[in-house]
């Protein structure tokens, strides 16, 4: 099953460097190393806020827990 995938996506490569072009290939790693790059930005920063939003829901939640008895 990985073997395919791998073979599917030298394939695929293969396809862009004759259509595109050697020329463009920097470009394109360039673009989709970018997009890698935000896409991890933003799930670590959806991940912190996750945890942020469950480190406050474990908060007790009765509020009279403040005041003296």
């Amino acid at each position: 099953m990985g073997s395919d995938l791998l073979i599917i996506l030298l394939v695929i490569l293969v396809a862009v460097v004759m259509w595109r072009g050697p020329k463009t290939l920097p470009k394109l790693g360039e673009a989709l190393g970018r997009g890698v790059k935000e896409a991890k930005t933003e799930a670590t920063k959806a991940q912190a806020e996750i945890q942020a939003r469950t480190s406050d829901d474990t908060a007790p939640t009765d509020p009279g827990a403040d005041r003296p008895a």
